[in-house]
This record gives structure tokens, C-alpha cells and sequence, in this order.
């Protein structure tokens, strides 16, 4: 099998992206009192506190941040083969009646998100969630649909998306590859 890849969106592009995101967000939720964000792990971490550190440009005001890990409360939990990697949450504050952004790098089928809202119900009752990803490909298999998107960028069969972030992976970059079947003449 071999791939092909390409970079759909730059460093610079990213940032772009981030910035025009984080506008949305406070053109929509002007009371940043009631606001806080969560990344889900792995990038929707790095990337929320992107959005926090604009915010605080915009508004002067710090935004509540927390970190989310769905692993088990994912629906095809048990059906992968590899031993999961936990990230932890990390929630220190109550979500009663707080509008809480949910902050991912990719929306694809909607099943981490859902699972996300699953999670969220054991730190309070919000009254609103939010969802920004980075990117939407494409191909929902939950009825669910981001509030704030970085970038649209579907996808066929047999591509995937893959985030690179500073944070995590030493560069930003989302790159698009491509799984072609080698010729076996």
C-alpha cells in the first residue's frame, strides 16, 4: 500500500484559523464570564488554549480551561485491539449552567463527540455546549454538526486527516494522505 501526502493547511494557516474561530466564538458568547472551554485530548487540548490566549487578547478576560480524555466512554471501546492511551481529565470547576465550548482537532463520524457530551454530564449540567474543531471532513455517522469550523475539508475513502500541532508534534500542519493500492502486475 502506498500513501501520499499533502498539506492541507500551514502554520500560518492554522493560526488563521485559530484567530477566526476564537472571533466567532466571542461574537456569539459576549458574557466570557459564563464561558469555559474543553480540549479534548490529545489536540483539542493545545488548540483550546490557543483559543483561550485570543480570547484574552479580545477580551482581557481568562477563560476557564479544562481537559477531557473520552477513552472509555468511547462506543467501539472494546472492539479496538490496542491497549488505550489515557490522557486523563482534568476539570477543576463545576459546568452548572456554563456555556462549554468543546474544542477538537478533527470531526469526522461524531462518535468522540458524543462521547465527550457523555463525559461531561459527571462535572454539572451546562447550559449550552459548543463545538469548534479545526477541521470537518465529513462522513457523520451521529447527528452532530460543529458550531465554529477552522476549515472544511472532505474526505474520500481511503483518505485520513492528520493534525500536527507544536504542542504535541513539534510542527503545526494538517496533512491530508492518501491510501493507494500498489499495482501488483
Amino acid at each position: 500500500m502506498k500513501k501520499e501526502y499533502s498539506v492541507i493547511l500551514d502554520k500560518k494557516t492554522i493560526s488563521s484559523s485559530i484567530i477566526r474561530l476564537t472571533h466567532e466564538i466571542y461574537e456569539r458568547n459576549k458574557n466570557l464570564d459564563n464561558l469555559v472551554l474543553i480540549g479534548i485530548q490529545t489536540r483539542g487540548m493545545p488548540l483550546s488554549k490557543r483559543i483561550q490566549m485570543e480570547l484574552f487578547k479580545i477580551s482581557n478576560i481568562e477563560v476557564p480551561i479544562g481537559s477531557l480524555d473520552i477513552t472509555f466512554y468511547r462506543d467501539d471501546f472494546r472492539e479496538r485491539l490496542l491497549v488505550p492511551q489515557v490522557h486523563g481529565t482534568d476539570i477543576l470547576f463545576s459546568l452548572d449552567d456554563k456555556v462549554v465550548v468543546l474544542v477538537d482537532d478533527v470531526l469526522f463520524t461524531g462518535r468522540t463527540i458524543r462521547a465527550a457530551i457523555d463525559s461531561l454530564n459527571a462535572f454539572g449540567r451546562a447550559s449550552a455546549i459548543q463545538l469548534a474543531v479545526l477541521v470537518d471532513r465529513g462522513h457523520r455517522e451521529m447527528p452532530i454538526r460543529a458550531d465554529y469550523v477552522g476549515k472544511n475539508i472532505p474526505t474520500n475513502d481511503g483518505e485520513h486527516i492528520a493534525v500536527r500541532l507544536e504542542e504535541t508534534d513539534k510542527k503545526d500542519a494538517v496533512i491530508i494522505i492518501k491510501h493507494d493500492q500498489l499495482d501488483k502486475s
